[in-house]
């Protein structure tokens, strides 16, 4: 499903790219993604095959398009005439991914067993944009299962500094 979630979103970031509106589309879909979050019936009307599409597609026209992009509109009518709606949410995660990736960002997921200060993220951050050569966002999880250390993704890579991870790599090695 990512594949075909990360053709549209490719096919709508041309457009806003092409607009020079990366930043409102990106704003407006985060903000539908919300309405939509906030309003799970809505999601389910949409989907329902017992409406009928036209039906289902003048209401998403009735619903945004006074406040958003035609463009967005449609792209919300393409896919609730393809029965992918329901991976509107995960289109919207790609289009960020490619804004990110052409702004030269990268997202950065940080997980720890406890909360980190202010301090330390930012110390991560100065050191992973020296690395990697992008702006950094940083996303940090607390999971306390990882018993300390952190795990750091990005770029589909994994940096696993794990107090878990170290145990089991003993665990590995007393074990043969």
């Amino acid at each position: 499903m990512t594949e075909i979630c990360r053709e549209y979103a490719e096919a709508l970031f041309a457009i806003a790219c092409e607009e020079n509106e990366k930043e409102k589309y990106t704003k407006d879909l985060k903000s539908i993604l919300e309405a939509l979050n906030e309003n799970p019936e809505y999601m389910e009307f949409l989907v329902c095959p017992g409406i009928p599409l036209s039906e289902r597609l003048n209401a998403i026209d009735e619903a945004f398009s006074e406040s958003f992009p035609q463009y967005i509109v449609m792209f919300m009518q393409l896919l609730c005439e393809k029965g992918r709606i329901k991976l509107f949410g995960q289109c919207v995660g790609e289009f960020i991914k490619l804004v990110d990736a052409s702004d030269n960002i990268a997202v950065v997921k940080i997980t720890s067993a406890v909360e980190l200060t202010q301090a330390e993220v930012d110390n991560i951050r100065r050191k992973l944009e020296k690395s990697l050569k992008k702006g950094i966002i940083t996303e940090c999880i607390v999971d306390a299962s990882i018993m300390g250390g952190i795990i750091i993704e990005t770029e589909g890579r994994i940096i696993d500094g794990s107090l878990r991870k170290s145990l089991h790599e003993v665990k590995e090695v007393i074990g043969r």
